[in-house]
């Protein structure tokens, strides 16, 4: 992972040098800027392999600067994690739904950082999974073909939603989804459904996982994504 480059747009001093010295050593390169519109100058000039983005940005705010960055071709695929002290859980709610792969709050660990985007790197760098192929993780195993769950070696009956659910998550582990990035994913834009409707899938597909249902971990006030 030696080489690879994050740009980091942070409008705080401190904060920006303390992602800075803490991704250098360990051997990324790193760019900093502290405003939205050079921080998208610099993404389609720079193509980096990650970007960290504050949310509470002179002029153009984070999340703007998101929705810009997918909206353009050279950098729609740049995986983002958002850095942010808003204690608004719609405003990551937001972020996540124009497209941010992952988020951390101020004030955090540069430990807990690293790992989160070493996790985003990898998995921007994996191929990604057919849908028809077969899971096993956390003893679990996923047939999409036919249709099939089993828990160490026993057979699970799920319902068509249920199972498009599971299938859904476990094919990216450690990725938060909104609720109504679960509803895209297994039936398709625009389909009417409420955030509650959601839950209940979840707490009935947990009951039937059983000994396993903690492989589904619930991210509070954004959504669910199953066990790394």
């Amino acid at each position: 992972m030696s080489g690879q480059l994050i740009l980091v747009i942070e409008d705080e001093p401190d904060i920006s040098e303390l992602l800075e010295y803490n991704l250098t050593a360990q051997r990324y390169r790193v760019i900093c800027t502290e405003s939205g519109e050079t921080g998208l100058d610099l993404a389609s000039r720079e193509r980096p392999d990650l970007i960290l983005l504050d949310l509470m940005l002179p002029g153009i705010d984070g999340l703007e600067v998101c929705r810009r960055l997918r909206e353009k071709d050279e950098t729609a695929s740049i995986p983002i994690i958002m850095v942010t002290a808003r204690g608004e859980e719609s405003d990551v709610v937001t972020g996540l739904e124009l497209g941010a792969d992952d988020y951390i709050t101020k004030p955090f660990s540069p430990k807990v950082l690293i790992a989160r985007a070493r996790a985003v790197l990898r998995s921007s760098r994996s191929t990604p999974v057919d849908a028809e192929k077969p899971i096993r993780v956390h003893g679990i195993e996923i047939h999409p073909g036919r249709h099939e769950v089993k828990v160490e070696g026993n057979s699970v009956e799920l319902t068509n939603t249920e199972f498009k659910i599971l299938n859904l998550l476990a094919r990216r582990p450690g990725w938060v989804f909104t609720r109504y990035q679960v509803v895209d994913g297994i039936r398709g834009e625009n389909y009417p459904v409420t955030e509650r409707s959601v839950d209940v899938q979840i707490v009935s597909l947990r009951r039937k996982l059983g000994e396993k249902r903690d492989v589904i971990e619930t991210v509070r006030g954004v959504g669910y994504r199953f066990k790394e």
